[in-house]
């Protein structure tokens, strides 16, 4: 390779969607925090969505995707998803992607929670995993992309106040650089930060920690979404149960056997994510007992089927998906916030940009339509690499984004309960381990000042004794903005639930919350 005009951070659908787009303009360095396929998109099990049914159009899915992210979207970002995602996802069709079709070998649509229409298209319960197949297999036909594997990236360089590449530990410990004039991070989310995840070990926010450190805008950090549906069951790994299941006929139930979710929202089992979660925690509480995902009352044999890898996990645990109740609860998946972008993927960085998860765009608003997330990295993906062959410039901050300079910082040891032991925490041996728990504990399903302001000063303590590893230090970093935005937000609205303000507030908090370290 001559010359490298562009550097891509990520291996999901958002990078290798901007590194086919990138090809043709020459040299494109992508890099992989672990092996090539192991990211966020792998493990998507539900599908992507798009207007492309006979009784849908861009405007019903634009709808949908509003009300779901509770008076928090961003209009224009919308707007662009739902009028540009089926042209994508055709050409993913074209690519060869191979999403299930019905009996008449039209693409069969699914259902999921808060869309008034059947418009996710999935291949099983393993789409992100066939979609990633059909990326892969076109990047590595592409000779001017090379792909660098095990490199964890450590610093956004910069240059006269622009990105200019990046610095990474390569897989025998050797400090190494990448410059360009263009960078995109499409690094993925950060739901290890939480002790309960869907998430895989690579979800650690290493993309924000690294554009928030280069002098890049983030914004909506208190938005995390936990997904109602993972696995439960003690000794088990939490993965994902899809909320395709309960588009299907799926119904959650107590111990009692009891469906209970009519009881907390009117669109019952099929309620915005937010609403189930807590939902689901509450009834556990109320009842005494645990929560169950039941399919019992549908065709076996459809099931078995139609969900085959939920199946297959199951059945290693000794539980028959299609016969078996199926313990379920609340687990962190996906962050609606990120590094602040425009409609290009451009941060407040000229030549840094950003797509994904890792990106906020302000489409997913306080809480993310679900499916929502595969079409937003390719749409934002493709996008971002047009926008990276142009002249580099900053993307500007819009009208309802406000820039706040963060919260009085402590200093202090304190006295924090970590798996059930209290005990005092040197701030500068805290464990990862340590502070999941936390997170989980005060700045997880339901918050409020006092949890919140705990782990503000626990994080910050931990800030200051400056951890030698990187990847503990960017966990840090984005844990504290996280906490830091959750007690700014004196509301409730979406992913975002203070149990000391439990209403929402559209007259002091209908704006977009930017951190940005100058």
């Amino acid at each position: 390779m001559h010359s490298i005009n562009s550097v891509i951070v990520g291996g999901g659908i958002a990078g290798l969607r901007a590194a086919i787009g990138l090809a043709s303009a020459g040299g494109v360095v992508v890099l992989t925090k672990s092996d090539p396929t192991e990211s966020n998109t792998g493990y998507a099990q539900g599908g992507i969505a798009a207007a492309i049914g006979d009784d849908d159009s861009p405007q019903l899915h634009a709808s949908d995707t509003m009300r779901a992210g509770d008076g928090l979207c961003d209009a224009d970002a919308v707007r662009v998803l739902v009028e540009n995602g089926p042209q994508y996802v055709r050409e993913l069709i074209e690519w060869g992607t191979r999403f299930d079709r019905d009996a008449r070998g039209a693409i069969a649509l699914g259902r999921e929670a808060a869309h008034s229409v059947r418009r996710v298209l999935h291949a099983g319960d393993a789409t992100g995993r066939e979609i990633g197949r059909v990326l892969w297999d076109r990047v590595r036909a592409l000779g001017s992309v090379e792909t660098i594997d095990h490199a964890r990236v450590t610093d956004v360089l910069t240059q006269g106040g622009a990105a200019a590449g990046v610095a990474y530990i390569d897989g025998n410990g050797a400090r190494r650089e990448v410059r360009a004039p263009a960078t995109l991070l499409a690094t993925g989310g950060a739901g290890r930060i939480f002790r309960e995840t869907t998430n895989p070990p690579v979800a650690t926010g290493d993309g924000i920690a690294l554009a928030y450190r280069a002098g890049a805008r983030v914004a909506d950090l208190e938005f995390v979404q936990f997904h109602p549906t993972a696995l439960n069951r003690a000794g088990a790994p939490r993965f994902l149960i899809s909320e395709a299941l309960r588009g299907e006929g799926a119904r959650l139930v107590n111990d009692r056997g009891e469906a209970f979710m009519s009881r907390y929202h009117p669109d019952g089992d099929l309620a915005p994510r937010d609403v189930v979660a807590r939902s689901i925690v509450r009834e556990s509480e109320l009842t005494g007992g645990a929560i169950f995902l039941t399919l019992a009352h549908l065709d076996a044999a459809y099931v078995t089927s139609r969900f085959p890898t939920i199946a297959a996990m199951c059945r290693e645990i000794g539980l028959d998906l299609a016969r078996d109740p199926i313990p379920v609860g609340p687990a962190a998946h996906y962050i609606m916030g990120g590094v602040e972008t425009d409609e290009w993927g451009r941060t407040s960085v000229p030549g840094l940009y950003a797509a994904g998860e890792v990106a906020c765009t302000g489409v997913h608003g306080a809480n993310r339509l679900a499916s929502n997330s595969l079409l937003e990295g390719l749409v934002f993906g493709a996008r971002a690499a047009s926008a990276m062959q142009g002249r580099p410039q900053a993307a500007p901050l819009k009208a309802d984004r406000v820039i706040v300079h963060g919260l009085e910082r402590t200093h202090r040891s304190a006295r924090v309960t970590v798996a059930g032991t209290e005990r005092c925490l040197n701030p500068g041996e805290m464990a990862l381990d340590d502070i999941r728990d936390l997170m989980w504990r005060r700045v997880g399903l339901f918050r409020s000042r006092d949890g919140l302001a705990e782990a503000v000063s626990v994080l910050d303590a931990a800030a200051a004794a400056e951890p030698r590893d990187a990847a503990t230090r960017n966990l840090i970093v984005v844990a504290r903005l996280i906490a830091g935005a959750a007690l700014r937000r004196d509301e409730s609205r979406g992913g975002h639930f203070r149990a000391d303000f439990p209403k929402r507030d559209d007259i002091h908090w209908k704006v977009h919350l930017v951190d940005h370290h100058a």
